[in-house]
């Protein structure tokens, strides 16, 4: 394994006079590096694909294009590391206002299709994708399916817990509408993956982009909290949330808690259980 000089070598960042370690999720290590050039945020992962760090580079880069919510600029990659402009979190209610502002200019900018025309991640999981005209084929096959064929092999789907999921997946257009607007998401937006600064502005990070309904995004912004009445309000302000959204709010909530029950294991499965114990 490289040592953090060795792996930054490979960069022109100017000579080091700081490298400290910092929290930056669960997946990647992350560190603050002070150099002659500047501040950076570096993020490594030596057990990820090569693709990995370029899929998060895609979705800033696409997120970046939309004009509406802000992202770090990348200064530089390669297939185990990432080196982002470092920005200095300061909370403020005003960011929590930028943030909520921004996502709904986002989710504001239709798009024709629903999913994405390459394959990305989901935390360390592979999603794959395609561009299809139905958001509840999507959403059933390349989301709730996949999670399924992974949580068999990892051995957290079995017994009752996978036959109310097949069941659920039966009837699943009950529930998920077949055509809502779609958007450009984040796709993995939760407390962690988003940055305050003292400017008064919010920066979203780690995107798992994809097109689709806009309450799936919002849906996990509720799931473990870490956004305020402030962020809320002010999305309001610009796209309101319709009463049909409680409605699906759970069924999407559930798929990132199968996500987490496949990479972090049985503390999240009474969660998933619930859910599924409500609808089967």
């Amino acid at each position: 394994m490289q040592s953090m000089n060795q792996r930054l070598e490979q960069f022109s960042l100017g000579k080091h006079e700081r490298l400290v370690a910092v929290s930056g999720g669960q997946i990647n290590q992350s560190y603050y590096l002070k150099t002659t050039a500047g501040e950076w945020f570096i993020k490594c992962n030596d057990t990820v694909t090569a693709d990995f760090f370029d899929f998060e580079v895609y979705g800033l880069a696409l997120l970046r294009q939309t004009g509406t919510v802000k992202t770090p600029k990348v200064i530089a990659q390669s297939s185990d590391t990432l080196v982002l402009e470092w920005l200095t979190p300061a909370q403020t209610k005003e960011a929590e206002a930028h943030l909520g502002q921004t996502l709904a200019q986002l989710h504001q900018q239709p798009h024709l299709h629903y999913g994405l025309g390459r394959d990305g991640y989901i935390g360390t999981l592979l999603q794959p994708n395609q561009l299809l005209d139905d958001w509840l084929t999507y959403y059933r096959d390349f989301r709730l399916m996949n999670q399924r064929k992974i949580g068999i092999e990892r051995g957290t789907l079995s017994g009752m817990r996978l036959n109310r999921l097949d069941t659920l997946l039966s009837k699943l257009e009950r529930y998920i509408p077949k055509n809502p607007g779609a958007s450009l998401l984040h796709g993995d937006l939760w407390g962690g993956n988003w940055i305050s600064t003292a400017a008064n502005q919010a920066y979203v990070i780690d995107p798992a982009v994809v097109y689709g309904d806009r309450y799936f995004e919002l849906s996990y912004t509720e799931l473990f909290g870490g956004f305020s009445s402030d962020f809320y309000h002010h999305y309001q302000e610009m796209m309101p949330i319709e009463s049909d959204y409680q409605a699906v709010k759970p069924l999407y909530q559930l798929f990132f808690l199968l996500v987490h029950l496949n990479i972090f294991g049985e503390r999240y499965g009474p969660a998933v259980d619930r859910i599924l114990a409500d609808f089967t």
